[in-house]
């Protein structure tokens, strides 16, 4: 085999994701900058057909290697220091290791630390030439279910609605992690650093339980309080920026606080490049009470997909494009906006917890459900917060 031909492999391997990455010249590109070619081989030999965040044995992943045992343990062991595997301790006390799916550490780990390095910029550079829109798109749309969801600002949800949607309020889903963990955004880190001006904060990208002990683990962010986290939800609020997590009721790993500057969701959906829907899960719409609103407008100027203008001083909302955020809210001088369940959302759910979530999302795209030989679930010391 080739040097190309095992690039150009794995390329095609990773395509094979739940979350797959579409096979593209340029993702070979990045592939090269960052793996010798046995350590290619050696991510070959990593099964595909599994949920986000399962390590699987070295002894499994060995199998599918041409390498003794001991030196593909080497090999994963200096992979994942690099930032380029997933490593988490299974049930067993042993590491395992499993590849990045997107949006589950590649290209984060690149930019979680907030570092400008040489090596850093050249793969914002990269990363920006391969995460094109059609690459985004393609990534997130195969599947009716989507990875992430919206969280509305809780100040407008009305009581009922939070006791409908429990985990639809940041509050709840800090309130219920076991740990976690603050990294740089690296939408907004691979942005600046290819000369973009976002002036929103950076340091806003939170990871809890699984997530979060992996990065902290390897030094890709800090451990924080859930008083820290709260704050930093205050803070993101106050700035108009969008909370994202996992489109599941428990057990979410991820939330970003994105900007419609840089970030590959609210940017691509504020310059109309990719239907809202295409990519995210989106379960409630603004809802205007006329008899407080004065038309000021203010809620224009937050709105981070512009899907707000004004007809004769009352704010009308574009509902293809609106995202259910509730930023507009948070600069509301009457308290006049609330969130309303989308109507073609009625009764539905998301996903009970983060497994439930993957496994549905393989079943919509066709992927084997059954963990391979040698995947395990977390250890006790890795699992999450359980709904």
């Amino acid at each position: 085999m080739t040097r190309e031909d095992i690039y150009q492999r794995l390329a095609e391997h990773l395509s094979e994701l739940p979350i797959g990455y579409p096979h593209r010249d340029a993702l070979v590109e990045i592939l090269k900058e960052n793996l010798t070619t046995r350590e290619a081989e050696v991510a070959l030999g990593i099964p595909t057909d599994v949920t986000p965040l399962r390590p699987i044995g070295v002894h499994e992943i060995a199998k599918g290697t041409a390498f003794p045992v001991d030196e593909v343990r080497e090999m994963l062991e200096k992979m994942a220091t690099r930032g380029l595997l997933y490593r988490a301790e299974m049930a067993d006390g042993e590491p395992g290791y499993a590849l990045h799916q997107v949006g589950f550490g590649f290209p984060q780990t690149f930019f979680w630390k907030g570092e400008d390095t040489p090596q850093v910029r050249r793969m914002a550079e990269l990363t920006a030439k391969y995460f094109n829109r059609e690459v985004t798109r393609e990534s997130f749309s195969p599947t009716t279910t989507k990875a992430y969801r919206y969280i509305p600002v809780e100040k407008t949800l009305k009581p009922e609605k939070q006791a409908v949607f429990p985990q639809q309020a940041m509050a709840q889903v800090i309130e219920q992690a076991e740990v976690i963990a603050l990294g740089h955004c690296p939408c907004r880190m691979a942005y600046t650093l290819r000369g973009g001006k976002c002036d929103h904060p950076k340091e806003v990208c939170i990871k809890f339980n699984r997530m979060a002990r992996y990065v902290i683990e390897r030094g890709l962010a800090r451990e924080i309080t859930k008083e820290e986290a709260l704050e930093i939800i205050r803070r993101t609020e106050e700035e108009g920026l969008v909370h994202f997590v996992d489109n599941a009721g428990a057990d979410i790993q991820h939330n970003c606080n994105c900007c419609g500057c840089a970030c590959w969701n609210v940017g691509n959906i504020r310059r109309r490049k990719i239907p809202r829907d295409a990519i995210m899960a989106t379960y409630f719409l603004r809802e205007t009470d006329f008899e407080k609103c004065i038309g000021c407008g203010e809620c224009l100027e937050i709105c981070p997909v512009d899907a707000l203008k004004l007809e004769e001083d009352r704010p009308v909302v574009d509902e293809e494009w609106c995202i259910g955020c509730g930023v507009c809210a948070t600069v509301c001088p009457t308290d006049s906006i609330t969130m309303r369940v989308r109507p073609d959302r009625a009764g539905q759910l998301p996903p009970s917890n983060f497994e439930e979530l993957h496994e549905r999302i393989m079943t919509e795209k066709g992927t084997s459900h059954a963990p391979p030989k040698g995947a395990q679930g977390p250890s006790r010391a890795q699992e999450g917060a359980k709904a």
